[in-house]
């Protein structure tokens, strides 16, 4: 994505917060942006695809975060997973895209209505791996059971003090309370053997699971992101992405190696003109890692 595209981006969502969706029109995306018909549509279809590019970006960052938290970890640690859940809601917090959602949800296109579906059965897909990481595989017929309650206890809870209060709720004694429920519920089930969503797999939309082609897509974007640095060699960033790429490049990429300079790199260029760009870099490259870990790769 080039910057012309995501400074577009990045006021089609001012607008969104400031003015609401419904009642932002194209024609204020190209006053504020100052680019005209063509350039927009250049871009995007519609003023929904801009949106729902907004979105897919923030979702991009939460994963990209929750997979970093997991950086020589214990995978089984309820506390890491609870700040796992916290960061999709932190996140939408950062960019005050909860008013965003929620003009989503009660506008009825359908479009958007179903890119709101696509993640929230890849959220209920990625809980449920995450729960049977936590309680074992003994876990895994009552996991996505496990993961449905844990999100309709966590949404309603936030529903319910949004409407009943206008204090920030904290975020994660929230999640491990309904943690803990989760605890007393899940072995219940597996000692009475009872479950409504056995054998159900929900739809995860993950990332591809083609090894190559996401580690040629890492090479060529962190290749043309040193392209747009050359004016700040010395920087950290500069370096962080040249390691990765020798580090790509080598017979034996080392995973932990990988993952703890992805999130460096990640984290130089947040809050700079180049965070967009490095975001959309550490997304794939995370992919890659995830397929390396998969296959072993783990030294």
């Amino acid at each position: 994505m080039n910057e012309r595209k995501r400074q577009v981006l990045l006021t089609a969502q001012r607008l969104f917060i400031e003015k609401g969706f419904s009642t932002t029109s194209i024609q204020d995306i190209l006053d504020e942006s100052q680019i005209s018909k063509g350039t927009f549509y250049n871009y995007f279809t519609s003023k929904n695809e801009c949106l729902i590019a907004i979105l897919e970006r923030a979702h991009e960052e939460a994963t990209i975060r929750r997979r970093e938290l997991l950086i020589e970890q214990d995978f089984t640690d309820k506390n890491i997973l609870a700040e796992q859940i916290s960061i999709r809601m932190l996140v939408n917090r950062e960019h005050n895209l909860l008013p965003i959602y929620e003009a989503v949800f009660y506008s009825g296109d359908a479009d958007l209505r179903k890119f709101i579906r696509k993640h929230h059965l890849a959220e209920l897909s990625w809980l449920t791996d995450r729960l049977i990481d936590v309680y074992g595989k003994k876990a895994t017929p009552y996991a996505p059971d496990c993961a449905v309650i844990l999100v309709g206890m966590i949404q309603h809870f936030i529903h319910f003090c949004m409407a009943s209060s206008k204090k920030e709720f904290d975020t994660r004694s929230l999640v491990l309370f309904a943690m803990r429920r989760i605890d007393s519920i899940i072995f219940d089930m597996m000692e009475q053997n009872d479950t409504l969503l056995r054998g159900l797999a929900f739809n995860s939309n993950h990332k591809g699971d083609d090894k190559k082609e996401l580690k040629e897509l890492s090479i060529t974007q962190l290749t043309d992101f040193l392209c747009h640095l050359e004016d700040n060699s010395k920087s950290n960033g500069v370096q962080y992405a040249k390691f990765l790429l020798d580090e790509i490049h080598s017979e034996h990429p080392r995973v932990f190696i990988l993952e703890t300079v992805a999130r460096s790199f990640r984290e130089t260029f947040s809050g700079t003109r180049h965070e967009a760009e490095a975001l959309e870099v550490a997304s794939n490259l995370w992919g890659y890692i995830n397929l390396l870990e998969k296959d072993g790769h783990l030294i």
